[in-house]
């Protein structure tokens, strides 16, 4: 029963981010993505209570896959930068099916205030499954870091990954193939910066500059 409901719930995603696709997100209703998936309006509202719930779970499969898909391809691997560059290479091959989509997604994800944010609560549990697996790449590889550094890594790397998303979404190489030449050409470059973190002499530069990154993080509640 379980199984079946997990079908259906990835049945009617995959059928929205394909209306989303050929038709805007605007123009696509609730109901033209249960007609297209063959289940009842009462069925896809049962699953989903809006549209902004169904990117939701949009995010949460490619998480979900992406994380199955990374985790099988760095294991044995203790190179960081290895690590880290198959990871990203990994997201852009689970997400390359929706790259058509991916203009229409930026649209509406890019609104701070948006519950399609990838900064909002309404998003965290695929935010805290992509920052869990940049802690993996870390605590299984041969990284050597400034100690201090070792607790905010995995959510600076996770910015990271949101700005070769973004990178992604508006790549119109054949394959995006330039995201993959970002990655390779980038990745190298954070680990040296990671790996150069442990030295004393620049230890206040690497603190400082996690400091900033934490303040600027910081959302501001106050009206």
């Amino acid at each position: 029963m379980v199984a079946k409901s997990e079908e259906t719930r990835s049945l009617i995603v995959a059928t929205a981010l394909r209306l989303f696709a050929e038709n805007g997100y605007d123009r696509t209703t609730m109901r033209a993505i249960a007609a297209e998936a063959g289940v009842s309006v009462g069925n896809a509202y049962y699953y989903f209570a809006s549209k902004d719930q169904l990117i939701q779970g949009f995010y949460d499969e490619i998480a979900k896959a992406h994380l199955t898909d990374a985790r099988q391809a760095i294991e044995g691997e203790r190179d960081f930068s290895a690590r880290l560059k198959t990871v990203l290479l990994t997201w852009l091959d689970v997400a390359e099916p929706y790259h058509r989509f991916g203009t229409q997604f930026f649209v509406n994800a890019a609104d701070p205030d948006s519950p399609l944010s990838p900064f909002s609560e309404e998003s965290s549990p695929a935010r805290d499954a992509s920052v869990g697996l940049m802690r993996d790449v870390i605590a299984d590889s041969d990284v050597k870091l400034d100690p201090d550094l070792r607790d905010d890594l995995p959510d600076l790397l996770w910015l990271y990954q949101m700005g070769v998303v973004l990178f992604w979404v508006h790549d119109r190489s054949a394959g995006q193939k330039r995201s993959r030449i970002l990655v390779e050409r980038t990745v190298p470059l954070i680990a040296r910066l990671v790996g150069l973190s442990r030295l004393r002499v620049l230890r206040p530069v690497s603190r400082e500059i996690v400091s900033l990154i934490r303040d600027l993080s910081k959302r501001d509640d106050v009206a």
